[in-house]
Formats: structure tokens, C-alpha cells, sequence
């Protein structure tokens, strides 16, 4: 075997190797596309536009420490402390 032929059998091969890559790379790409969708509506469901979804994140992180506060502030903290 000459040289041009063991060159030309590595490009075959590594030719292989891209195409399997790339339809890899598509069909991972799809199964993205698809949990995208899915979230979206999901969201959409849950009646959270998703370019708002920051602010609504925001807008529980701020609840959840509201709720926080107030129920440590509804801790007996005298009978508490007395153990």
C-alpha cells in the first residue's frame, strides 16, 4: 500500500468519524429542542411567561424569605430558650 492510499483510507475513516459526530450532535440537538419546548410550556402552564422567568424567580425567593421571617418571628422564643 502506498502512502496516497494509507493517507486516502485515514481521510475515509476520519470522514466516518465527523459524520457520526454530526448526526450525533443533531439528533442530541432535537432532544434539546424538544425538553425547550417542554419547559416552555410548562411554564406556560404554570402561567410564567419564560422571559420573565428571572423576575419570577425574584419574586418566590423573596416570598420564601418573607415566610421565613414571619414564622421565626411566631417562635415562642422565651419557652424556646429556657430548654
Amino acid at each position: 500500500m502506498t502512502d496516497y492510499e494509507k493517507e486516502l483510507n485515514t481521510l475515509k475513516d476520519n470522514l466516518e468519524k465527523a459524520k457520526s459526530l454530526k448526526y450525533r450532535a443533531e439528533a442530541r440537538l432535537e432532544q434539546l429542542n424538544k425538553q425547550q419546548e417542554e419547559i416552555i410550556k410548562e411554564l406556560q402552564d404554570l402561567g410564567v411567561n419564560p422571559d420573565d422567568l428571572d423576575k419570577e424567580i425574584e419574586k418566590l425567593t423573596n416570598e420564601i424569605e418573607e415566610l421565613f421571617k414571619e414564622s421565626n418571628e411566631l417562635l415562642p422564643k422565651d419557652i424556646l430558650e429556657k430548654k
